[in-house]
This record gives structure tokens, sequence and C-alpha cells, in this order.
């Protein structure tokens, strides 16, 4: 009986979280996320655009998230109608015309034959639908743009180390170093690659909630479940530099080479959280990999109140059983 009282104030506990998030706007921050290509593309840089980039470029556009680092579900007309008529996903391209060639450079689809204008209307769904700007995608965008593109903001320096192909740095020390740059802690996020080490993946930026955005704050945890996956003294991450040359015919040994150790591995999906791009890209692809920094883990608290309700669905019919 105890047990059954804890599992429906767990699953009622959840499915108020999930609601709040789901339907109401009412969020405190945005998260931006800047991903590295160098460590994106390690494992099958011959499935990256050419060349890879060697800025950080936009994995996740800014993200609508609840103060204690729950982002909002992307938008849905039924089950997270989060701002009224917001434009449509396939009407924003024409919007975006004057912005294409800066979206292109800092906010491109890193798969080779991946669409770009997909990429971006995916970005408007998951997150700008559910901003500030639902009815600007232009404004949101620019917006990104803006603060991508601003050097206070750039991790290349924003982290105080250069990438390298013989150190591995440690997160606190990153962390520290972005502190003492810009005043607040982002948080780092880590791939695992080789003999099980830590690749630098992504550097996220929290924003309070403003039009525009511009005051940074600290971010809820200052890094990811993956770099969060080893013990403190093994947390250090490599952050390799982007390859040399674009010849596309040896692109895979450019990057191994300039890497402190050459793994044979295909790349692995650490906890659904995509790591790196497949081992095989078909021309035909035209989406960009999701990740679970913004929306997708509403989905998943969703999936744990179902089980939940059927758990309890099954003891009630069992103990109808015996009573019977």
């Amino acid at each position: 009986m105890v047990m059954k009282q804890f599992l429906l104030a767990f699953a009622a506990a959840v499915l108020w979280s999930s609601v709040e998030s789901a339907q109401s706007p009412d969020f405190a921050y945005y998260n931006l996320s800047l991903i590295w290509p160098a460590s994106f593309c390690f494992s099958a840089p011959k499935n990256c655009i050419r060349p890879i980039p060697k800025i950080f470029t936009i994995n996740n556009g800014l993200c609508p998230t609840l103060k204690n680092g729950t982002a909002l579900p992307p938008y849905d007309p039924v089950d997270n109608n989060c701002n009224y008529n917001p434009a449509a996903p396939a009407d924003i391209m024409k919007s975006l015309a004057p912005i294409k060639t800066r979206l292109q450079k800092t906010w491109s689809n890193l798969l080779n034959g991946g669409s770009n204008d997909l990429f971006w209307q995916i970005e408007w769904t998951d997150q700008g639908m559910c901003s500030d700007y639902p009815q600007d995608p232009l404004t949101y965008f620019t917006t990104n743009l803006n603060l991508a593109e601003n050097s206070k903001y750039d991790p290349l320096k924003a982290l105080g180390v250069q990438p390298s192909s013989t150190s591995a740095y440690a997160i606190s020390t990153l962390l520290a170093n972005v502190k003492k740059k810009v005043g607040f802690y982002p948080q780092i996020s880590c791939i695992i690659q080789g003999s099980n080490k830590l690749y630098l993946r992504e550097v996220r930026f929290c924003f309070k909630r403003a039009k525009p955005p511009t005051q940074l704050q600290d971010c809820p945890s200052q890094m990811d479940y993956v770099c969060k996956s080893v013990p403190t003294v093994q947390q250090k991450v490599i952050f390799p530099p982007p390859p040399a040359t674009v010849s596309s015919h040896d692109a895979s040994r450019e990057i191994l080479a300039s890497t402190p150790n050459e793994p044979n591995e295909t790349p692995t999906d650490q906890g659904g959280d995509i790591m790196s791009p497949p081992a095989t890209a078909s021309s035909s692809s035209t989406s960009y990999w999701p990740n679970l920094t913004c929306g997708s883990l509403v989905y998943i608290q969703w999936g744990i109140i179902s089980l939940l309700v059927l758990y309890i669905l099954a003891r009630r019919n069992r103990a109808h059983e015996h009573v019977d």
C-alpha cells in the first residue's frame, strides 16, 4: 500500500511538471548550445560537411528552459500549445532569406547531404515556436546569430585554451576560465570517443529571459551527464583541432592523426543523446540528428509516467482478482 501511494505521488509530481512545461511559456532562461564540429565529426569525418568548420557553431538555438533546467517541449497544437498561432515551420524560409549566408556559416547542418532548410525548420519547431518570438522567426534566428557571433561568447576565447592533439584539459579548469572571462558558469557537454576518453562536445550558455536575451546567468548544472559519468579525477576532455586540409579522399586519416588516440570503433549513442554522426550517411539524409538538450527530455518524462500508470493498474487488477 505504501509503495502504491509512493508511485502515485511520484507519477503525479512528474505529470504536474510535464503539464507545466508543456502548456506554459513561463520559462526562466534560454540555453544556447555551441558545438565543436571537430569533436562531433571525429568518428566519421567523411559524413560531415567539408570543410569541417573551425569555429563553434550553433547546435541548439535559444531553448526556452524552466528554472530547474527542464527544457520546454517542442510546440504541438494539442499537447503544447505554448504560443498562440506561431509561424508554421514550412513558412519561415522566406523570412530567413536576408540572413541565410550567416546561417550557413554559423548554424549549419554538419552532416554531409543534410538539409539546412529542414534543420532550421526543426530548430524553429523545437525552440523558436515556444520562445518570445513565435511569429517572428527572423528576429529569433538573428538573435541567436548575434550571440553566437559575439566574440565575448566565443568558446575558443572564453575557454582559455586552444585545440590540442597532445593535451587533455580538466573540465573544472575550463569552467573556471569561462567564469573568469564572462562572469558566469556555462555548461560543458562531453562525448566519449576512442578508449573511453572524454571529448569536448558543446559549450552551453544560459541567458536570462528577455527580448533580446543578453544577460548571462550561471547554468544550473555545469556539466552534462556524460561529463559526470567518469570519476572526478578523470573529468578531463580532449579538445581536438580540426583537420588541417580538406582533401575528401583522406579526410578520416587527417582528423584521426590530429588526435591523441586513433579509435577503430564506430560512433556510439550514449543514452539516446547523439554523440557523433552515424558511421554511414545516406545521400538522401535530410535531417539533423537530435539530442536531449532541449525538449526531448519531456517525452521521457511522459514515458516514465505511462510505465508507472501501467504498473499501478496491473497491481490493482491483481488485487481485484484476489478479492473475487
